[in-house]
């Protein structure tokens, strides 16, 4: 296939008009304003660079967002005890919430000033909280250390991986942003059997010390590869760079849907461990059931973003948040008291979920001004960290309730499932709506 040929080089690409818009022959749909899709690498050795800091980046990060479970039975079980649940979940929610959110933030600097001190700084802040997170004791010292500390800090990490990565494909994108995610998914498949055994050998404090200067080690790496191919563009903050693009009709109802989604796409990774030991499972399986949700999520990570670059983003999005929340309503509910269908369960919502976090923002950067993917990365971010921030606590109330009830039947957790299944239907149906806003009922590849 020929390519266009660039006509500048690749520090400061040739933007382009709605008028006059250039792009390769293979592209099927219209890209958004911005620089030219054949002035992306879309691979080379120092683009893979920087998707190896990235994936370095988000194994540190998201992938110790996805430990929750970890922390929660930790939390529960020994200092916090005397804490229910639901007021426990507040501490990874609020982790969560500000890791994402913080994007509405840091977006703007990435956008404004690059990535190198939003890594440098994220990663010294990161380290910091996780430092003081190993001397906290008390409720309000581990939601101000781990919650508020190191949440902004990654978060400041996470943004500048996810944006760069954006900037150096443009066809291969979502298949990028796959591997780069896959870090999130390993780390959560490495760190919670790490913690669990440093936990029972050297106790809390001493893993959250070792965790902190292998993370460090990692950060480096991407502090020394994660870099931005477009030139930064200093311009001041008006408000009107964040309301702006909620009025486009497939923006607005792509932040619906990641709302939704994230409602409750936390719950299992917060609760399948603790619903999984009133179910009677064996405590020595108990331990595995993230790793195996978060091993399911590498492929779940990788290979959808590979056939979504085929067969178009918005449509295998649409397909694999419908999995995530059928498969809850259909698999979880009635297998809630067997061991095979909860390792089942966790597998596939696993592999599906993983495909939603590597999508969410190719679909994103889809309809994007990639000059402006920084800020438009913390507008849907900062709707979706409202999701994670309210969505494990509301589940905890609901167990609360229903554990105070009469005739559960022995399940507690009946009603979380079908919020958790429940919300992420809907945010399946905003994406649809998202997607007909473009094509309407078109079968083609969106």
């Amino acid at each position: 296939m020929r390519r266009i040929p660039s006509q500048q080089d690749e520090t400061e690409a040739n933007t382009w008009s709605d008028q006059a818009k250039v792009v390769e022959a293979d592209v099927e749909q219209s890209a958004p304003p911005g620089p030219n899709p054949a002035d992306f690498p879309d691979g080379g050795l120092e683009a893979w660079l920087v998707v190896f800091g990235g994936w370095c980046a988000l194994f540190c990060t998201f992938g110790l967002v996805n430990c929750v479970g970890v922390f929660v039975e930790y939390y529960v079980n020994g200092p916090l005890a005397s804490y229910g649940a639901s007021t426990v979940t507040w501490i990874t929610s609020v982790q969560a919430a500000l890791m994402t959110g913080g994007n509405v933030i840091f977006g703007r600097l990435f956008d404004n000033y690059g990535p190198r001190w939003l890594l440098l700084g994220g990663t010294v802040v990161y380290i910091f909280g996780l430092m003081m997170t190993s001397l906290s004791t008390e409720y309000y010292q581990i939601i101000l250390s781990q919650g508020i500390v190191s949440s902004l800090g990654s978060s400041a990490v996470f943004n500048a991986s996810m944006s760069c990565v954006m900037g150096w494909f443009f066809r291969r994108r979502a298949a990028a942003l796959g591997v780069l995610v896959s870090g999130a998914s390993l780390g959560g498949v490495v760190l919670p059997i790490m913690m669990t055994r440093l936990i029972a050998r050297v106790g809390f404090p001493w893993t959250m010390r070792i965790l902190a200067f292998m993370f460090l080690a990692m950060l480096a790496v991407s502090c020394l590869t994660v870099k931005s191919r477009l030139l930064p563009r200093p311009t001041p903050v008006r408000f009107a760079d964040y309301y702006r693009p909620l009025t486009e009709p497939t923006m607005a109802f792509v932040v619906a849907a990641g709302f939704f989604s994230f409602l409750g796409i936390f719950l299992p990774f917060n609760y399948l461990i603790i619903q999984a030991q009133q179910a009677g499972m064996s405590p020595t399986l108990v331990p595995y059931l993230l790793p195996i949700l978060n091993a399911a999520s590498i492929p779940g990570r990788i290979l959808p973003g590979i056939l979504g670059d085929k067969v178009g983003r918005f449509n295998l999005m649409i397909l694999i948040s419908f999995i995530s929340g059928a498969a809850t309503l259909v698999l979880w509910i009635p297998g809630s008291g067997s061991t095979g269908a909860i390792i089942a369960y966790g597998a596939i919502y696993g592999f599906s979920s993983g495909g939603y976090v590597s999508l969410a923002p190719a679909v994103l950067g889809q309809i994007s001004d990639i000059r402006e993917i920084g800020t438009r990365l913390g507008i849907t971010f900062i709707f979706n960290s409202v999701g994670a921030l309210v969505g494990s606590p509301v589940g905890g109330a609901i167990v609360a309730a229903r554990h105070a009830g009469a005739g559960n039947n022995g399940n507690d957790y009946l009603g979380l499932q079908l919020f958790c299944g429940a919300v992420m239907l809907v945010g399946t149906a905003f994406f649809a709506i998202a997607r007909y806003t473009q094509q309407g009922f078109k079968i083609v590849k969106v």
